[in-house]
């Protein structure tokens, strides 16, 4: 249903809360040709990190989008 599909893992904003620091296997999420290949253990076929899920919800949210601006205090994005 699409032509470009993104994804932002390893994106720089991403920097202390990427998808991947929440799964024990990071590796499930190998890609080929241009493409994750499909996991291949039970259910979704990952198993999520549940220390480092209690660890990020004990530190809270900052529930905004952030403003990033280029050195002379333009806007980086809109």
């Amino acid at each position: 249903n699409a032509f470009i599909q993104e994804q932002s893992l390893g994106i720089h904003y991403n920097a202390a809360n990427d998808l991947l620091d929440y799964v024990s296997n990071p590796e499930v999420f190998a890609y080929e040709d241009g493409m994750v290949t499909i996991p291949s253990g039970p259910g979704l076929g990952i198993e999520v990190n549940e220390a480092y899920v209690q660890e990020r919800a004990a530190e809270g949210h900052r529930w905004r989008n952030p403003v990033w601006r280029h050195k002379d205090g333009s806007f980086a994005e809109w």
